[in-house]
């Protein structure tokens, strides 16, 4: 199994046209061939210092794939492209992460 894991920084005000546009493309990822998981999470107040104070413009996209090939169509699909183009503005930045199963 693949897991990506997607931290967007965004800029100041923008979590929510974010997330908006992300609802609006899900349903496609959700129904593409190998999709497991495909759903943002935002940050959470635990009142825990260690862990540090929520950031109002992070959003944290998890996503599960049954093997990279799925993941590689997920990227080239158009509804994928059309969605980057969508967001492109609001991102300031993002990284990536992929791992896989042992």
């Amino acid at each position: 199994m693949i897991h990506v894991i997607v931290f967007f920084n965004l800029h100041t005000g923008k979590r929510d046209a974010f997330l908006e546009e992300l609802g609006q493309v899900a349903p496609l990822v959700h129904a593409e061939q190998g999709c497991i998981e495909y759903g943002p999470t935002v940050d959470v107040d635990t009142g825990n210092d260690l862990v540090g104070p929520p950031r109002r413009d992070r959003v944290t996209l998890l996503e599960k794939w049954e093997n990279l090939d799925a993941l590689k169509a997920h990227s080239d699909a158009q509804h994928m492209h059309e969605y980057r183009a969508k967001v492109k503005s609001l991102i300031e930045s993002a990284e990536f992460h992929v791992t896989e199963s042992v």
